[in-house]
């Protein structure tokens, strides 16, 4: 059988798409968050990081912009090719399982901590004796790009990502 569990090795896809990955990267957009605001992400806000970084044409874009240049920027450039824009709410919903588990492993982990009563999401700083491993090559630039979309998303409101990114709550 040629099956990835068969064969000993993974598809590209097995390996961006799993729930430790996601843990890393919602824990790391958390910080990037939380570097700019010292406030909890709402947990909606989450559910963006996944289909903004796990999109390799989208990917490209995060990174190809300035952290200082903000999400405006980046949805001008989505935007320019109208069907990038208006796909991350379909990417939303089809990774929204995959952000579920990837939360529940954050915060079995301890990366993150979820306040029950209001769903709002904290990173424990990595200065608190954390132990955090090191990804691999070639997954690593996505970590960059995680801290960079909390930075912009921590500038606005839920409802101007929301609208920006054009997706629904």
């Amino acid at each position: 059988m040629t099956d990835s569990v068969y064969t000993g090795r993974l598809s590209e896809a097995a390996i961006v798409q799993n729930e430790s990955l996601g843990a890393y990267a919602i824990w790391r957009f958390c910080l990037g968050f939380q570097e700019r605001d010292e406030r909890a992400v709402t947990l909606p806000l989450v559910f963006l990081l996944l289909p903004l970084v796990l999109h390799a044409p989208t990917l490209a874009v995060v990174l190809g912009t300035q952290k200082t240049s903000g999400l405006h920027l980046l949805a001008g450039k989505l935007g320019a090719q109208r069907e990038d824009l208006l796909t991350v709410h379909g990417r939303a919903l089809a990774l929204r399982q995959l952000t579920l588990r990837s939360l529940i492993a954050a915060e079995q982990s301890q990366l993150i901590h979820i306040e029950p009563s209001t769903t709002a999401v904290w990173a424990f700083s990595p200065h608190t004796g954390l132990r955090v491993p090191t990804p691999p090559e070639r997954i690593r630039r996505i970590l960059p790009a995680c801290e960079k979309v909390g930075y912009w998303f921590s500038g606005l409101t839920d409802q101007q990502v929301a609208h920006t990114l054009r997706v629904g709550f």
